[in-house]
């Protein structure tokens, strides 16, 4: 693949006004093009911004990576985040629009009703007050954060923003941990638009694109010292996203901060990966923490609104929420909403008649402390002091440490619920006994810490399996601690792991992409069957001969040079629920692989590609352009490294934009060792050679090592260098 074909820059760099959440951060409404000069500053923030580069530096590998040191933990994140915003300022400023409800602001009235299930939960006002009242070091860092983010800014008056020409340190509170995104994201935007919009429309039951929803795909594998050659933990960090969802780098600080990993977009802290002494992978977790309360409304006869709560009638919270949007002519329009909430949460929809609260994690300063801090742990114990903050709702997590400790842990925040309701359902408002009753102790969450099998392992999968016969038992907690099931790539993972006691780096590695399908070890047998059952001389037996003899000898593995793989799974893509369905399914992957590639017998790498066109966050893709072959598969067949390729507009390839990102094998001892890789490259620049450099080893596997130590970097370095300089 030619990785310099894609010239011009990425950056989407629509101006328009605004109005409403943060007055003098909004981009003046210049028309797409204008000429902009840099936000006017004043001359004690560039001393500020100067003194605090000074004491940074930043250093890009051959991968162009950054490894950022500052004096203090504050330099350390305002020079990370200014890496970030050198790699992609686009991605990060649309996090943000996402996170702090203004996505109109630059999208268009489609998006009002995202930003207004944001704001629901979300508000500008009480975000600057949590802010005031932080701990002072976590100010620090947040003022730090904002201090890079407009320093960039200043320093790149090329760099047109959309929206946001100005950070504010508050706003690191609207991203914090991560959940509040992925929870909100619950909520569905059809019955909230059902219940908040004055103007007709037709109700579908579609729902727009998220496309930094995590999606549920990710590994994580904790091998403890008695399992490995070397006698070293071992960990697999092994993340599932949206593609060019995290970056990746290094920051380090005279205060004890040395995390590597990958950060996500405009956040401040490792979000997956390690220190010298401590590694967390994060899983989204199969958890019920987030609950719906059907509330009894009664009206006075002034209009005012009560809700029924035992014997009392407390009045609805009612707030005005006023959004803007880009309008048709690039201008920005607003409008205005009266929302509600009850005790339990903001009300969401309308069920039978009844109104329905959400009640879910709200806890932003207590979610940014936990997550900056697990990246300083030193041990398992610190760890878990962290995480008795309790604010991280949506994550299962695969730790392990120096010390040889290894762990598999559910997310922290678990409300106490009455086990005999079903809360997967909404429940009686009106029922004093239905409220949370405060939040489960850490012992009293399902756990596998130091299991004596020796390795703990999650695949967003139940818990109950995650340590072998060392597990948790589901009888022993209550229902809600599991929405989930058994998956694929968890039987994979545990065939692999059970009955060995070698690990090293390289046969971990080996495990993250072993290429058994196990769902197809169970289906094809099933066709083959019904192929057996046809009689001798029936038209379909004989049109199908070739392809059942393909498929019955085939070891079920995926391989860019497997035909078998690419029949199987077009065949997968049909019914299979009677022999007739099987058998007509196979016909019809034969008829489409023949139209689209002149053959049924189609090399896998041939159909499934990687490409990457462009930095758009919604990528496009081209069959005539350049892309390479990914022998791995959807994880719904088992397969552990996760491509989840398909048609895309216009394409008869295969391509993902979701599955395996960053993965690293990290090996902890008296001198770490990793080895990592990730989708495409670590730029969003098409311009930059780190846009796709990493593209071939992530197809193949072929982790490259990681530069942790300063003497490590030595021969690789590309430059050094001040920000702003």
């Amino acid at each position: 693949m030619d990785h310099t074909q894609n010239k011009g820059l990425s950056r989407r760099r629509v101006l328009g006004g605004a109005a409403g959440l943060a007055a003098g951060t909004v981009a003046s409404g210049l028309p797409a093009g204008t000429a902009s000069a840099a936000p006017p500053q004043t001359p004690p923030e560039h001393a500020r911004w100067n003194q605090q580069a000074a004491h940074v530096t930043i250093t890009r590998d051959e991968w162009g990576i950054a490894h950022v040191v500052g004096r203090t933990d504050a330099h350390a994140v305002f020079g990370m985040i200014y890496a970030q915003a050198e790699d992609d300022f686009n991605r990060i400023e649309r996090n943000y629009l996402v996170s702090l409800g203004r996505l109109a602001e630059a999208e268009g009235e489609t998006a009002i009703w995202q930003d207004l299930r944001q704001r629901l939960f979300i508000d500008p006002e009480v975000l600057r007050r949590l802010y005031a009242s932080s701990p002072a070091w976590l100010r620090k860092l947040m003022e730090a954060w904002a201090d890079g983010l407009n320093y960039y800014l200043a320093t790149h008056p090329e760099v047109r923003p959309r929206v946001i020409t100005r950070f504010e340190p508050w706003m690191a509170l609207s991203f914090s941990e991560g959940s509040i995104g992925g929870d909100i994201e619950r909520v569905s935007l059809t019955q909230l638009r059902a219940f908040y919009d004055n103007s007709p429309f037709m109700l579908t039951d579609a729902e727009p694109a998220a496309p930094f929803r995590e999606p549920s795909g990710s590994n994580g594998i904790a091998i403890a010292p008695s399992h490995t050659q070397n006698g070293r933990a071992l960990l697999l960090i092994n993340p599932h996203t949206s593609f060019y969802f995290r970056s990746e780098l290094h920051m380090t600080s005279g205060e004890g901060l040395n995390a590597y990993g990958a950060t996500t977009w405009g956040q401040f802290f490792v979000y997956q990966g390690f220190n010298e002494n401590v590694g967390w992978m994060h899983t989204s977790a199969p958890v019920d923490n987030i609950d719906e309360f059907t509330e009894t409304i009664v009206t006075g006869a002034d209009g005012s609104r009560f809700y029924r709560y035992g014997d009392e009638l407390r009045p609805v919270t009612t707030k005005t929420v006023t959004l803007s949007y880009r309008s048709a002519d690039g201008g920005q329009a607003q409008r205005s909403f009266t929302t509600f909430a009850t005790h339990h949460g903001p009300i969401v929809r309308e069920a039978s008649g009844r109104w329905i609260a959400c009640a879910l994690m709200n806890k932003p300063v207590e979610a940014l402390q936990q997550s900056f801090l697990r990246t300083k742990a030193r041990d398992y114990a610190h760890y878990i002091e962290v995480a008795s903050l309790k604010a991280n709702s949506s994550n299962s997590t695969l730790f392990a440490d120096s010390k040889g400790n290894i762990a598999f842990l559910l997310p922290q925040f678990m409300p106490i619920r009455d086990d005999r309701l079903n809360y997967l359902q909404p429940v009686d408002g009106s029922s004093p006994a239905t409220d949370w009753q405060g939040l489960h102790s850490l012992e009293s969450i399902p756990q596998a810490v130091n299991p004596q099998n020796g390795w703990a392992f999650n695949t967003n999968n139940w818990p109950w399996t995650s340590a072998g016969a060392d597990s948790p038992n589901a009888a022993d907690y209550p229902p809600y601690f599991n929405t989930g099931s058994e998956n694929e790539r968890g039987r994979h993972v545990i065939e692999l792991m059970t009955g060995r006691n070698d690990f090293t780096p390289q046969s971990l590695r080996d495990v993250a992409f072993d290429s058994y399908l196990g769902a197809f070890a169970g289906l094809i047998p099933q066709l083959v069957a019904a192929w057996d059952s046809l009689p001798e001389g029936n038209q379909q037996k004989v049109r199908l001969a070739g392809p059942i003899s393909l498929l019955r000898g085939w070891d079920y593995r995926w391989g860019a040079d497997s035909t078998a793989t690419s029949l199987a799974i077009f065949w997968a893509a049909g019914s299979r629920a009677t022999d007739a369905q099987r058998l007509a399914s196979l016909d019809a992957a034969v008829d489409r692989l023949t139209a689209d590639f002149g053959s049924w017998q189609v090399p896998w790498g041939e159909i499934n590609r990687f490409q990457r066109n462009d930095g758009e966050i919604v990528q496009t893709f081209d069959d005539a352009k350049p892309s390479i072959p990914v022998p791995f598969t959807s994880g719904t067949w088992g397969s552990l490294a996760t491509y989840p390729g398909s048609r895309r507009p216009g394409t008869r390839r295969f391509y993902a934009t979701s599955g395996n990102t960053f993965v690293a094998v990290v090996e902890f001892g008296p001198r770490l060792r990793a080895w990592a890789v990730r989708e495409g490259g670590n730029s969003g620049n098409p311009d930059s050679p780190h846009f796709t450099d990493q593209a071939e080893r992530y197809a193949s596997g072929n982790l490259r090592p990681v530069y942790f130590y300063p003497d490590d970097l030595k021969g690789h370095i590309e430059r050094r260098y001040k920000p702003g300089k």
